[in-house]
């Protein structure tokens, strides 16, 4: 029971690495695209993969005893989850994608704000 005690962080750390390593990493190939779909710069689409692909990474290193690691991760996607929701999901609260929200709710990305917010704040001192 100590050991579940003393490792159970790494199921949070695992979790947020693996969204974010995921949708950062996927960007960097279709960033032209994904620019001129979202009509943003590419700089911008390039920017946001690094700090996605970023913060899946310290958050993973932090988990190894660098709390700053930890807290810089979460840091890095709090802004990230603020502009999905402001240009993506705001007014709707359903993973459902409907016709006038076609990328769905924001539940999901309220929650991911809450796990940054979690690990920035506590950094290693969980």
């Amino acid at each position: 029971m100590e050991f579940a005690k003393k490792n159970a962080h790494w199921l949070l750390r695992a979790a947020f690495a693996a969204v974010f390593l995921f949708h950062g990493l996927s960007k960097f190939p279709v960033a032209g695209a994904m620019a001129g779909m979202m009509g943003m710069p590419v700089i911008a689409v390039y920017m946001l993969a690094l700090m996605e692909t970023m913060a899946g990474v310290l958050v993973l290193y932090g988990g190894l005893g660098n709390g700053l690691a930890t807290k810089v991760g979460g840091a890095l996607i709090v802004p990230v989850m603020l502009g999905a929701i402001m240009m993506l999901h705001a007014g709707q609260w359903s993973f459902m994608p409907t016709e006038q929200f076609p990328a769905g709710g924001m539940e999901f990305q309220v929650v991911l704000i809450g796990l940054s917010l979690y690990f920035l704040f506590k950094g290693n001192d969980i």
